[in-house]
């Protein structure tokens, strides 16, 4: 309607466009509008506005749910899964998808089928005890002293240390001391507890030095691979410059226990593998597979400390020549020979697992450089533990036993070699090499030591007395020269 229509009834029509509302009510005598407060108009508007909407409006979900059955959110969640369903209808139609779909098939096939012949062998490997250790310490307070402990612990890889100690020990053990053969307890040569702990120090203390050197030079390579993500200089627990001071300080005391407290070809040779590891092995890993090969003879040259470190109490002169290449070396020979043997299957079983880290960290290991060599070559070494073994009962390391003990459990171990190199580790026989070796090692040594070379018979006239009627074995014969002389002696 327009508000202007009595306007032209009323007043002429030249004046009806400058008149206003308010004026014109006033010419045609109109009742003014009243003005009333808003607390008066609200409450009977809002009556009015009230009645006229709803319950539909303010109540929607209920209404859908009346009237289809389902609530807002069930529609639309079946509504976006038919447009998916239907999407997916229509790219399945395209060729070029059909096909990518049928490769991605394929290729997932192929990956669950060489997985299932496989079996066991891609095994995980539990990270080292110094990423163990250094995943403990970061949990730690920062300056903590058990946390120093533990980061600087790491560093020295306890449990490597340890096992190199242990061939050591086992090495220094197995040295026939004469005392330990003489029918008499006293006034006999025998090993030196103080030579031993000596011994044990330093050689720990020189692994402990090598290992933290080790760290210092590949902590980015180190990185890349889940068994030493975790080490203590990849996670920033402790500075280049403490970790290299830790590196010199446990290679000095170790070299200074070694040279002053057993003997100093022994030091030479802690020294020694110290370098061969750290400047030699270390770089190497990343240039040829021969890195294995200098690896073993790291591991193998602990049990030659061992042996000359016993040796050196009953030698005449002491010096290198004697300790190293006398009449009564060969059996040291022979022990590093024997670590140096071992490590081939155990590292090539284990290193086959993680090959594909190996791989992309840069280091050139056999598992993945040539996997059938990798597997010819633990064949190889498992073999030549036989006559390693045979050698020790030879040259009088030994009883004759022990040929027959530890040929039992180096064929135990070469058929693990044979089946891990015809199925070049898969199948899970590279699982089955690897554990063989941990168990293998330990077995041959605690035999070498139980049937040591005149240790059964010690131990059967201990129990059952000696051999022969009254007191004749308990002394020497003494030549006959010998006595004339003394008698001479007494006369005068």
């Amino acid at each position: 309607m327009s508000l202007r229509t009595p306007l032209a009834q009323s007043i002429r029509r030249q004046d009806a466009n400058t008149v206003c509302l308010r004026c014109w009510r006033k010419l045609v005598h109109l009742p003014m509008p009243s003005r009333r407060p808003y607390s008066a108009l609200a409450p009977r508007t809002a009556s009015k506005s009230r009645a006229s909407f709803n319950k539909d409006y303010f109540w929607a979900n209920s209404t859908l749910k009346e009237l289809f059955g389902r609530s807002r959110r069930e529609l639309q969640s079946s509504a976006v899964g038919v447009r998916g369903t239907e999407e997916k209808t229509r790219g399945e139609l395209l060729p070029h998808r059909r096909r990518k779909r049928e490769k991605e098939l394929a290729a997932a096939a192929t990956a669950t089928v060489e997985s299932a012949d496989e079996g066991e062998g891609n095994y995980p490997i539990a990270p080292d005890a110094s990423a163990k250790l250094a995943a403990m310490s970061s949990a730690l307070p920062p300056r903590s002293l058990k946390r120093v402990f533990m980061t600087y612990l790491s560093l020295s890889k306890p449990r490597l240390s340890f096992l190199v100690v242990l061939t050591a020990t086992a090495a220094y053990s197995l040295y026939p001391v004469p005392g330990l053969l003489a029918p008499a307890a006293t006034d006999t040569p025998s090993l030196s507890t103080l030579t031993l702990l000596f011994l044990t120090t330093g050689t720990a203390l020189c692994s402990s030095s090598a290992n933290a050197f080790n760290m210092l030079m590949e902590p980015e390579h180190d990185a890349k691979m889940s068994r030493t993500r975790n080490r203590p200089l990849v996670r920033k627990l402790i500075s280049t410059r403490g970790a290299t001071v830790f590196a010199i300080l446990c290679g000095a005391v170790g070299t200074g226990a070694l040279y002053f407290g057993v003997n100093p070809t022994t030091a030479f040779l802690g020294a020694s593998n110290i370098v061969l590891y750290a400047a030699v092995y270390t770089p190497l890993k990343r240039m040829s597979v021969l890195n294995t090969w200098v690896g073993a003879v790291v591991g193998g040259i602990p049990p030659l400390m061992g042996w000359t470190a016993a040796a050196g109490q009953c030698a005449h002169s002491g010096t290198w020549q004697e300790l190293l290449f006398g009449p009564d070396t060969a059996g040291g020979w022979l022990c590093a020979a024997l670590l140096f043997a071992w490590q081939f299957p155990h590292f090539n079983s284990l290193s086959w697992s993680i090959r594909e880290e190996y791989k992309y960290a840069g280091y050139r290991m056999l598992a993945w450089v040539n996997p059938a060599r990798n597997g010819r070559v633990a064949l190889r070494y498992s073999i030549l533990m036989f006559p390693v073994c045979i050698g020790l009962s030879y040259y009088g390391v030994t009883d004759p036993s022990f040929v027959v003990t530890s040929s039992a459990i180096n064929g135990w171990m070469t058929w693990k070699a044979v089946v891990f190199w015809r199925e070049q580790g898969h199948k899970g026989t590279a699982r089955g090499l690897f554990w063989a070796s941990v168990w293998h090692l330990p077995i041959v040594m605690v035999l070498a030591m139980a049937q040591k070379k005149g240790l059964g018979e010690r131990v059967y006239r201990g129990i059952f007395g000696y051999a022969g009627d009254g007191d004749d074995g308990l002394y020497y014969e003494v030549d006959e020269e010998e006595e004339g002389k003394g008698a001479m002696e007494v006369k005068r």
